[in-house]
């Protein structure tokens, strides 16, 4: 269980890959933590509470902050891991996948956000971290993107503008841009064709986010910050 100054991280999408390791790197951190996605199972972990549901539904948002305020006592960290990526040539995208892409990549962010910022405020600060591409500031015609764009560039946006809108009032708000990274949503054998999208010639490693969201984590000078994870995708080809 939770003291009342152990600091607390909330991690959306928190049932494999980054998620998980997210939730891993806090607890190593000493927070407890809130880990939540649409299937995740109960943790044998005292300092971790999962709860079940949907992103994109406010619905799950309220539940998350409800659970974690009752269970540990307050909200120190929000990280906006939850997304979903589909490739299409624009003219492709269905109008279940615009519902699926804007669901939860920015309905999601903002219901959880906007309660999250709300605690984070009544007990005098906290940090967002939010979960980018780096598709976002260098397009790649091998990779047609354009909701991830749509929806990953607003929250992008939305990361330097609500940094600045509580720069004086505790809350810190960031982004960590990824390239591809080795996770179990992409197989094996499509790793080489994706090593080959980044400058360095390799994917990264879900590793390489954690210890970049524990960076910003433990850098209270830094707001506003889109930190590039990949591979320089972000510079340049």
């Amino acid at each position: 269980m939770s003291t009342q100054n152990q600091k607390v991280a909330i991690v959306t999408g928190a049932s494999q890959g980054i998620g998980a390791a997210l939730v891993e790197g806090y607890r190593k951190l000493g927070h407890a933590v809130v880990a939540t996605s649409r299937t995740i199972a109960p943790a044998d972990d005292a300092g971790i509470l999962t709860v079940r549901g949907d992103i994109a539904d406010p619905a799950t948002a309220e539940r998350v902050i409800t659970a974690a305020v009752e269970r540990f006592g307050r909200i120190d960290t929000l990280i906006n891991n939850a997304g979903i990526f589909i490739a299409k040539p624009f003219t492709d995208y269905t109008a279940e996948d615009y519902a699926a892409v804007t669901g939860i990549n920015t309905t999601g962010f903002f219901h959880i956000t906007q309660q999250a910022v709300r605690h984070m405020l009544a007990q005098g600060g906290g940090h967002v971290v939010s979960i980018t591409t780096s598709l976002v500031d260098n397009a790649d015609a091998r990779v047609p993107s354009a909701l991830a764009s749509l929806t990953k560039g607003a929250l992008q946006s939305a990361t330097k503008s609500l940094a600045i809108e509580y720069a004086t009032r505790g809350v810190r708000v960031n982004a960590v841009s990824p390239g591809t990274i080795k996770t179990p949503m992409h197989p094996a054998e499509t790793h080489q064709a994706l090593a080959g999208l980044h400058p360095v010639g390799r994917m990264g490693e879900m590793s390489d986010i954690v210890d970049a969201v524990l960076f910003l984590e433990t850098a209270p000078f830094v707001t506003g910050e889109i930190l590039h994870v990949d591979g320089g995708m972000s510079a340049g080809h």
